[in-house]
């Protein structure tokens, strides 16, 4: 995600100073693991900025409509992220930290008074991606046999591979060796008489 600088000014110069700030970002994607996400109407903000003593809070919302990969049947997915964004810019490096923090908790505001929001608002949109990506709910996803996408129609396939399931299963019982047992004692027409 490109910069999104942000000057520090008197408008947020002592401690309870709050500032809104809203805008639109045309980026185009971000990536997530191994998936790729298209952002085609880009990123929507509105945050408030507040002086919160030792740094800058920024709090509000993330918009947008992305575009991904569905994980079962490889066609396109879309889906809506509304987001929390949560970031915290500290003036100085802390002496030490809480049990509970790390520094991914918070960046510093630049030598030059200045704050980078981009990575508060890729955080918040990240969070709300869907770990697993699905173009419907319901996605039958694709054949494991000829490829074919099951969304589309039954190749056919999912017959015979529950045919072929079922008969392993029947074979790998305990009681397979029974199948073929004559229960009749030997006492039917075929049997010879006395």
């Amino acid at each position: 995600m490109k910069p999104l600088p942000f000057a520090l000014d008197e408008r947020l110069a002592s401690a309870g100073d709050t500032l809104p700030l809203a805008g639109h970002l045309d980026e185009t994607g971000y990536e997530l693991g191994d998936h790729e996400f298209a952002l085609p109407e880009g990123i929507d903000y509105d945050l408030v900025l507040t002086n919160a003593g030792e740094g800058i809070l920024a709090t509000g919302l993330v918009r947008a409509h992305v575009v991904g990969t569905c994980d079962r049947c490889l066609e396109p997915a879309e889906f809506d992220v509304a987001a929390e964004v949560d970031g915290y810019y500290l003036f100085e490096e802390p002496e030490h930290l809480a049990e509970d923090e790390d520094e991914a908790d918070y960046e510093l505001v630049s030598a030059d008074r200045t704050i980078d929001l981009a990575g508060a608002l890729l955080s918040a949109l990240v969070m709300e991606t869907p770990f697993v990506v699905l173009c419907r709910e319901d996605c039958a996803g694709l054949c494991p046999v000829c490829g074919a996408n099951l969304n589309e129609g039954d190749c056919g396939h999912a017959a015979e591979l529950e045919a072929e399931r079922e008969r392993e299963r029947l074979e790998a019982s305990p009681f397979s060796a029974l199948a073929g047992l004559d229960l009749t004692g030997g006492e039917g027409e075929d049997s010879p008489k006395e």
